[in-house]
Order: structure tokens, then sequence, then C-alpha cells
């Protein structure tokens, strides 16, 4: 029987990360995983959908060619090369992901891991065979699924999850979909841009209701302006997929009932925590609404368990899990100076054309907290960079503390701005003041010039607007 420091059970961005982390540290370390290396994220999630929008993001380009000097004629859409160049991205990083596990000498077992009891596993192959293992330490890395509707189907060739909408058969020349987080907008903005009448049902009062109100607000009046429609305060009470075409009724807030056919219906209204068939029955490990309950290193109830990632909570992002993944091993190893995930330091980004990215407190949340709070604003439009880019729509807004000067949020919609949003995760990182960021001095001509910018902004100090 193989015995190990740290076992951990799936190899997602939590996962591997965590692995290698370990690895490093000169503990003996194994991955356990039943599908592919590189989890949810690497295969269908994050990377291939950024590799659909940026397909999209070249169609765009190309409709508005003229604004840049060309004509362009004649151009075809060509759904299944799209398609496999999202596919081939995906397998490169798989690869990549196993060459890394191979370097630092973590031991890959191919098979879905129970827990026989605290310390002992096993694995049971595709082909039916089992081998036990122990570890000092499990942790479980198992990422999340999708949320499906009660009583709907979702198995339908009409009826689809993310990753059926990431390689679907046909382009739909119509298109519902149910949920208006990062998921769906994503979703939203590449079919649109294909060409898809698209309608986002939202059953709150706004789309993406993680983000800041006013970023929401612009970003639907931006998706209103390419055609996507919204129907808000309003659920999806029933789905009949038929051959040819999806009937669904949905239902405002005061009850009023409206059947539509469409040609796909794409599900994105959450994940689930995948804690099912672990044996945590053996364990005192507690779980909350498909959730695995941890403290702020990632231990679980029953010592020597750990959770990290998705199915640890919220937020379901990738970069969470692996800085989740890392502390949980530094404190295993036992590390000076180890700190816990800070919430409120996780940048969040929505790659939809046009791009949102946040951290930190909303204006609304800041308020709740108490904060007397200062709110700096500066669009696009402002900006040189982004005028000779052609991206004159969007807006960078910061909030800091009236009195200290504490630097709570940021918040943008605009080209690029998840590439942005990193200078302010640094800013939050270092705990700085509004003093800091006014005597930083941002290159010219880039559109970072507008972080800066909406800085002296919430003191009365922007020189552009």
């Amino acid at each position: 029987m193989s015995s190990f420091d740290v076992v951990v059970i799936g190899s997602g961005p939590g996962g591997y990360v965590s692995a290698i982390r370990a690895s490093q540290l000169g503990l003996k370390t194994a991955v356990v995983e039943r599908d592919q290396l590189g989890g949810v994220c690497l295969n269908w999630g994050c990377i291939p959908t950024k590799a659909l929008l940026r397909s999209a993001e070249i169609k765009h380009l190309i409709d508005h060619a003229q604004n840049f000097g060309f004509t362009i004629d004649g151009y075809q859409i060509h759904l299944e090369k799209i398609i496999e160049r999202s596919r081939r991205v995906a397998s490169q990083l798989a690869g990549g992901i196993q060459h890394l596990l191979k370097k630092n000498k973590v031991i890959v077992f191919k098979g879905h891991a129970r827990i026989e009891k605290a310390g002992l596993l096993k694995i049971e192959g595709a082909d039916g065979k089992s081998e036990a293992i122990t570890a000092n330490h499990i942790i479980l890395a198992t990422g999340a699924r999708a949320r499906l509707l009660p009583n709907m189907p979702t198995d339908h060739s009409r009826v689809w999850t993310a990753k059926q909408a990431m390689t679907p058969s046909f382009l739909p020349k119509s298109l519902l979909i149910i949920g208006s987080g990062a998921i769906g907008i994503e979703f939203a903005s590449f079919y649109r841009t294909m060409g898809s009448e698209v309608t986002v049902v939202e059953m709150q009062n706004r789309i993406l209701p993680q983000e800041d109100e006013e970023i929401s607000a612009l970003a639907q009046k931006s998706f209103e302006k390419q055609g996507v429609k919204f129907q808000l305060n309003t659920t999806v009470s029933s789905l009949d997929p038929l051959d040819k075409i999806v009937k669904a009724v949905i239902e405002s807030a005061d009850k009023q009932k409206e059947m539509i056919e469409v040609d796909a219906v794409i599900v994105a209204i959450g994940v689930v925590g995948n804690t099912e068939d672990l044996g945590l029955e053996h364990t005192k490990v507690k779980v909350d609404r498909g959730q695995i309950e941890v403290d702020q290193w990632g231990a679980t109830a029953e010592p020597g368990i750990y959770a990290i990632g998705d199915v640890a909570g919220a937020p379901w992002l990738a970069h969470k899990a692996s800085h989740q993944g890392i502390i949980c091993i530094e404190k295993i190893a036992k590390m000076e100076n180890v700190y816990p995930l800070k919430h409120n330091n996780i940048p969040g980004c929505t790659y939809s054309l046009p791009q949102i990215a946040s951290i930190g407190l909303t204006e609304a949340k800041a308020k709740a907290a108490g904060h007397e709070i200062k709110v700096g604003r500066f669009p696009f439009m402002g900006n040189g960079k982004a005028i000779a880019l052609g991206e004159p729509e969007g807006l960078v807004k910061t909030i800091f503390d009236a009195k200290t000067g504490e630097f709570l949020g940021a918040h943008m919609i605009g080209a690029e701005v998840t590439e942005l949003i990193q200078g302010f995760a640094l800013a939050k990182s270092l705990e700085t003041t509004e003093a800091e960021l006014m005597h930083t001095i941002f290159p010219h001509p880039t559109l970072s010039e507008m972080m800066h910018e909406s800085v002296l902004d919430a003191y009365g100090r922007a020189i552009h607007f």
C-alpha cells in the first residue's frame, strides 16, 4: 500500500496547484483524478470559453473593420473550426498540467477516490480495479458542476449546460439563457456576436447581480445596444424541448406568464459542489447546501481532511481555488507567515464584450458596512488609448473610505478591464490608500491611466475629465 504525506482529490486549478506546492515543500504528494487533468476550468470552463470569446472578438472587429479603414466582404463563420480551436487550446494546456505534475514528482492516480476513514483512500479505476493508499493529509478539490433547474430536462440536444454550450452542433438562430451571472453573460455575448437572437432571463432586478449596480446598468445598456434582450424579475417555469425547438414558459414577478419558442436554451444558474460519493459519511466533514464547511485554512471538521476551491463554496473562481490551495498546503507544512484568504481581495472577471472586472466592496456594500465614502469615476471616452483602439465606451470606478483613505473597491467595464483589474488587486493586497495611488506614475498612452484618473476624481483632482 502506497503512503503519502498529501493526497489531493481533483486536479483542477485548486488541486494541481496545491499538489505542486506540496511537492515543492518536500511533501510526498499524489493527485487522484477520475476525468481530465486540469478539471472543469481548463477543459470545460475558463480556458475554452475564452478561446470561443476570442473568436467572437475577431468577428466583432471584422464587422467594424470599416471604422479602421478596411472593407471586408464575404467572410463566413465556420462554427466547427471555432469549436475545434477551443478544444485544441484546452487539450494543449491539459498536456501542460501533466508535464508540471511529472516535473514536480507528483504521482497521478487515474480513478475515483473514496475516503474509507481518515487517512485511508480507496481508488477505483475505470477498468473496475481498485487500490488503497494512505495519506497524512487529504485535500478535497473535487470542484463543482452546473446547478440544474428542478424537474426540467438538461440532457436534451437543445437544452444545454455550459459544457454543451461550448460544443454546439449548430448555431441557434434564437437562444434563451437562464441566468445573468458571469457564465450566462459570457455566453450571451458570444452567441449574440455570432449572430444569434439572445434573450436572457434573470430572477433578480438587474443583470450581473454580484457587480456594482452602476456597472450592471452600464453593462445591460451596452448588451441591449448589441441586441440582447433581458427579462428581469422573471423565472422560467417550464421547458418543453421538441425536435427542432424548445418551448419555454417564463413567469414575471406579478405571475404573468408568456410562452416563447427558441432553437436552444442554456441553463446558467450557478454551480453545486461535487460532494457525493466521496466517503464523507465515514468522517466528521460537514456539508451545507452542496458545499463543504471549512475554516480559514481549508480545514474541515475532520482532522487531516481539507477542502478547497468550488467544493468549499463561493466565489467559484479558479484563482481563488489556486490561492486557497497554496494557503492550505503552507499551513499543513507549518510555514511561517501564512495568511488566510481575504475574500475582498479576490478579483472577479467577466470576459464578455464589453468586459467587466471588479474587486472589493461595491458602493452599496461599502455604505452598508458603515463607511463614509468617496467615489471616483473616469470614462473611457476621456482616455487617448481607448479612443485610438476604437473602444470609447466604458468606465473605471473607485471607492475609498473618506476618513482614512483606505482603498475599498474598484469596478470597471470596457476593453481589457480583466487585465487592468490586477493593478487594483495589488493595491488591495498592499493595503494602499489614495495617496500611494495618486503618487504612482502610470505610463502614457495606456488604458491604465484611467485607473489613476478615477482615483484623482474621487478627491476632485481629475485632470482629463
